[in-house]
């Protein structure tokens, strides 16, 4: 006769209960902590460490404070794009404009400050209205124009370009380098934290907040997991598109304003290439369903993190830069490729 056996019959049933608690509980704390912290977002962070220790074994110069700035700076630039590139994403739509916005804004802002007689407050409100207005545009291309996303931006791409081009002749403009104001935002530091990096903070709290606990980014969320149901539960899709791009052409200023900041001068191209993509890399990457619905900023802000260190890992190594874009693209691709196994969805598309 076994113990078992003898044991009354609630009894058994509790401790065969407790038993099973016992050996599951390792398995269901670390079950939560993965639920918690995102598989995506382990995965990241693995990421980032394995990119660290290999450049850092490489070259002893990686891990210096120097180039940990140097790190931090670009992200902080790529970061503000990503984060709105994340809202976008979410809302089911797509921004390739953003780069080009940067350009304008930047360029805006050192003019405005030189013709203003060194007014920097004036050139950066100049760079947000311009942002704004760019943002407003673009959303309303879509709306009213019922324009594919991706078609409309690429062609605001090229507009913006355009207009940065010929507002600057196509050379830096400006010299802010001797602005206090823009001085503090390239170079201050608040409790030894630069100030850029707060900045950054600063937005990515401001969007997780709009999109985690207000009624705005739940019906972000709801337009882009399914517009129909979204329309016919009363949610206004195109009041909320046009204001989701306006976001993006204001965050997207922020960044130029800092990229005039960090260089001394507006540029037209040059530091704002190729930010559109690494944008939609990041956020990919980070979780974000391309087809809308799904995401958030904390993944998108690890990966950004994790392509900053790549790039300038390959920087430090001296690989030629175009192998950046190679890398960038190809991350893309297994992003969306992991995104279409895990889901079981159709190709990714963009509604109209």
């Amino acid at each position: 006769m076994t113990t078992k056996a003898m044991r009354p019959e609630g009894q058994e049933h509790d401790q065969d209960q407790d038993q099973h608690r016992m050996s599951t509980a390792p398995r269901s704390r670390a079950a939560a902590w993965l639920g918690a912290v995102g598989g995506q977002n382990v995965g990241l962070i693995g990421g980032l460490i394995l990119v660290t220790a290999l450049f850092g074994s490489l070259n002893s110069a990686y891990l210096t404070w120097a180039n940990i700035k140097v790190i931090g700076d670009a992200v902080t630039i790529s970061g503000l794009l990503a984060l709105v590139q994340t809202v976008v994403i979410i809302c089911g739509a797509l921004d390739i404009s953003v780069g080009s916005q940067v350009g304008v804004a930047s360029v805006v802002s050192a003019m405005v400050f030189t013709s203003t007689g060194s007014n920097a407050l004036l050139g950066i409100a100049a760079a947000l209205g311009v942002g704004l207005l760019a943002g407003l545009v673009n959303g309303a291309v879509i709306v009213y124009g019922r324009i594919n996303p991706v078609i409309a931006t690429l062609a605001t791409l090229a507009v913006y370009k355009g207009v940065a081009q010929l507002l600057s002749k196509g050379a830096a403009q400006g010299y802010v380098s001797n602005d206090d104001v823009f001085v503090f935002l390239a170079n201050g530091a608040i409790a030894g934290v630069p100030v850029l990096l707060w900045v950054l903070a600063l937005v990515t709290v401001c969007i997780h907040l709009l999109l985690k606990y207000t009624d705005i980014g739940r019906n972000v969320y709801a337009i882009g997991g399914n517009d129909t149901a979204a329309r016919l539960a009363g949610i206004h899709i195109n009041k909320y598109l046009i204001a989701v791009y306006g976001l993006a052409g204001v965050v997207a200023a922020v960044a130029g304003v800092l990229l005039t900041a960090r260089t001394g001068f507006g540029h037209p191209v040059s530091g704002s290439e190729g930010l559109e993509l690494k944008a939609i890399t990041a956020a990919a990457l980070g979780g974000c369903l391309l087809t809308g619905g799904r995401g958030g900023v904390g993944g998108t802000l690890l990966a950004i993190t994790l392509l900053g260190a790549l790039d300038n890992g390959l920087t430090v190594e001296g690989v030629n830069p175009f192998w950046q874009n190679v890398a960038q693209g190809t991350l893309l691709v297994a992003a969306v490729v992991i995104q279409k196994r895990r889901t079981g969805e159709r190709a990714v598309g963009l509604p109209t």
